[in-house]
């Protein structure tokens, strides 16, 4: 890494063909070899020529017209197609299947007086190389419409991994045809190759299977609960989703144009209320469960019967008619086993074939599935549950292992089980998990995975042999939907944490480096702004820490979550930009200041937008409940609330199953009143139930107290919280002034959460 910053250094300070000296070379993910010469520049302009050499089939087109539509949406630059016989192009893709690079889908590069050529064994490898030249034509700094200055240099690239993954959820909530191929086109920007498309669950069934159609029109539809009757359009109008086999043809087909592989997952034996909704008999009990509601683990197994197993593998059929990819995913993951324990039925069938549990009962089942598609020349992947359980999942399986904790035991564990594996834990590439802490972080389940959390992820189990290495075959994030509402949550989950994902899936671990992958962000972020991606600016965004000096002025400290990036704010009601005054050291203002403070790359580029923040005494005596700690000290899940008729949805900050917060040092000397805002969500969390803290109601409603010192401490307001739709807002008069000095305060609202879960947006005392 330190080599190829120091080559790029020589080059921006070298002689160049133009005037100045073009912008670095800044390209992401981090290519195997990269050298710029520092001997000239190649400069492209609108009317140039781009043609293809070698193999020139209907894919090599469809890489090239890719190509060029997106130089011309968003580097303003038209390009036309030539002949190979034409003269010499300015962009030359050379195909040969003899060509000098490493594997399918590497390809080098070279630029110099020549014009840019980008050699490849295959469509999918100049794929890959169009999406580098793409970076080399928008450097730090460039301009829509200008000519493109390229220094001349050399790149042979290759990915570290096969498997470069996004899981996107469809069963939760759902994503249109149109907002799935958009995620596939910004994803093929970062390199990444393969979507496996979660596209049954118990919330949904979203797969048409012609000979069960009931699972189109029972499977996929369940009550519109919460923030569901937002999309479905009404309380009383079902959230009913579906996609045609059409959609699912020209997806698989358009991933396909660019280099992304569409793996199909069917969870199986869990996951599956929403086809026992459809069909009972799947079922143990014999009974019609609704199509889910909840979130959570559901204990609706198929049961493990020779019917059941026929109606997977007819299941499997259209799966593999409409999936061509080798890779069929069959989920196995949290699979709660009550219904199978409470079954005569099955308790007999596990003994007859003479196994010990429940655990290896499932094993059996889904080594019947595994076969099955063996034996139709697919090869069976799914989750790291059973490994972990103890229980050996089917030989031939490929296993995403989720469970990151104790250095990644369960992953290591499957690899000396002679798996292939995918790495996708949990802890830091969940992408559906919080960025921050942030009062404005979008809704989601903690703990939070920060972009650098993303980044350093650990993607060979420590204690693995060199050989054992060797069968880690790629890299996964997962965007589980519970709380991705919209395409715009998926958008904001995703990016920029994909970049970091990027470089894991691809770059040589040798070149790993925090600091360099930071220098090269902003022109990707720039880059994901002129696509008309709505990425976030959570690692960059100002965070504020306010406090009252004794001078009487208000001291305020600006930090942001990655310490990158030129903070800069403006005190005059303006918006900050690029020549707003540097933020360098801690601010103290005058009571009535209001400040606003956004990031900037050093070129100009915004990094993150304006934050705000009014000095007066309401700041210190207000707290958002995002700022307040759970009374468990558990992390809580950011919960978004309903939608009002003006303006963005409040998203709240609660424990699930514990509506209690904590603010440890509240300093409120001379208060007299209280106003809070809460909010009563419905319950949807399923197996969280168990935990759930029953506060006792004093009256007919449930009531918001706030207690001094501790929960038990005396009481110092009861705010009665009728049910209704939207926010609740109350006031309360203090019985005394508050005293002097700093006390603790716990707030808590009385009732059973599984009734309606109450969130508090803000609490905020007044003199």
């Amino acid at each position: 890494m330190a080599a190829f910053a120091m080559a790029i250094g020589t080059l921006a300070t070298g002689v160049c063909a133009a005037d100045a000296a073009p912008p670095a070379w800044s390209l992401l993910p981090l290519p195997a070899v990269a050298k710029p010469s520092n001997a000239g520049v190649f400069d492209i302009a609108g009317g140039a020529t781009v043609t293809v050499r070698g193999i020139a089939t209907a894919s090599m087109k469809a890489v090239v017209d890719n190509f060029t539509q997106r130089i011309a949406n968003v580097r303003g630059l038209s390009l036309r197609t030539a002949a190979s016989t034409d003269s010499p192009a300015a962009i030359t893709f050379a195909i040969r299947p003899d060509a000098a690079v490493v594997g399918d889908e590497g390809y080098a590069i070279t630029i110099g007086k020549a014009g840019i050529v980008v050699t490849a064994r295959t469509e999918r490898g100049a794929f890959n190389g169009s999406v580098t030249v793409w970076q080399l034509l928008t450097p730090p700094g460039w301009t829509r419409g200008a000519v493109a200055h390229v220094p001349y240099g050399s790149i042979e690239d290759h990915p570290r991994f096969a498997w470069r993954a996004l899981l996107l959820d469809s069963s939760r909530h759902y994503q249109s045809a149109a907002e799935i191929k958009q995620l596939i086109d910004w994803m093929s920007l970062d390199k990444l190759n393969v979507l496996v498309w979660h596209i049954t669950d118990d919330q949904g069934w979203r797969l048409p299977i012609p000979k069960y159609p009931e699972l189109a029109t029972k499977g996929a539809c369940r009550e519109a609960v919460g923030n569901d009757s937002e999309v479905s359009g009404a309380r009383d109008k079902p959230y009913c989703k579906i996609y045609t086999a059409a959609e699912v043809s020209d997806i698989v087909r358009y991933a396909a144009e660019r280099n992304v592989e569409i793996v199909p997952e069917i969870d199986l034996p869990g996951h599956s209320q929403a086809a026992i909704a459809a069909y009972p008999w799947l079922g143990v009990t014999g009974k019609r469960p609704p199509v889910w509601t909840d979130w959570g683990v559901s204990p609706w197994l198929l049961n493990p019967n020779a019917k059941s197993l026929q109606f997977v593998d007819d299941v499997m059929d259209e799966v593999m008619r409409l999936f061509p990819s080798h890779y069929v995913s069959i989920g196995g993951d949290e699979a709660d086993k009550q219904q199978w324990n409470a079954s005569p039925e099955v308790n007999a069938q596990m003994k007859a074939l003479k196994l010990a549990n429940m655990d290896e009962l499932q094993g059996w089942f889904m080594q019947k599935v595994a076969t099955y598609l063996v034996d139709h020349g697919r090869t069976p992947v799914g989750w790291d549950d059973e490994v972990e359980a103890g229980v050996a999942l089917p030989r031939e399986q490929v296993v995403m292992s989720w469970h990151g904790d104790h250095d990644e035991r369960v992953a290591l564990a499957a690899l000396r089980q002679g798996h292939e594996v995918v790495m996708t834990p949990q802890e830091s590439l969940y992408f559906d998990h919080l960025q921050s802490v942030h009062p404005d972080e979008w809704a989601g389940p903690p703990p939070a995975v920060t972009l650098r959390q993303a980044y350093e992820t650990q993607v060979i189990p420590p204690g693995a042999s060199t050989a054992e290495a060797t069968h880690v075959i790629g890299v996964q994030a997962g965007l589980w939907a519970e709380q991705l509402l919209t395409f715009a949550n998926h958008q904001h989950a995703t990016f920029p944490r994909t970049a970091a994902l990027a470089e894991l899936g691809w770059s040589p671990p040798a070149a790993h480096d925090w600091n360099g992958f930071l220098g090269r962000l902003p022109a990707e972020l720039r880059r994901y702004r002129a696509l008309g991606m709505g990425a976030a600016d959570t690692a960059f965004a100002p965070v504020f820490e306010v406090s009252r000096a004794a001078s009487g002025k208000f001291r305020v400290a600006l930090t942001n979550q990655v310490d990158n990036g030129e903070i800069r704010y403006t005190t005059d009601g303006a918006a900050p930009n690029i020549r707003s005054t540097l933020y360098t050291q801690p601010l103290m203002l005058p009571e009535g200041t209001t400040v606003q403070a956004a990031t900037f790359a050093s070129d100009g580029d915004v990094l993150a937008t304006a934050r705000s923040k009014t000095l007066d005494n309401a700041t210190l005596l207000t707290r958002d409940g995002a700022a307040l700690q759970t009374c468990s000290g558990e992390d809580p899940s950011r919960l978004q609330g309903a939608r009002p008729a003006h303006g963005t949805s409040p998203v709240y900050a609660v424990e699930i199953g514990n509506a209690c917060w904590m603010w440890p040092a509240a300093n409120l000397q001379g208060a007299t009143h209280v106003r809070v805002t809460a909010e009563r969500l419905p319950w949807r969390y399923g197996d969280e139930a168990r935990g759930a803290v029953v506060r006792p109601r004093h009256g007919t409603v449930d009531a918001i107290e706030i207690h001094a010192d501790s929960c038990s401490g005396p009481g110092l307001a009861t705010l009665p919280l009728a049910p209704t739709d939207g926010q609740v807002r109350q006031e309360a008069t203090l019985p005394a002034p508050m005293p002097a000095g700093a006390h603790a305060l716990c707030v808590f609202a009385t009732g059973d959460p599984r009734e309606g879960q109450w969130a508090l947006g803000q609490i905020s005392f007044s003199k």
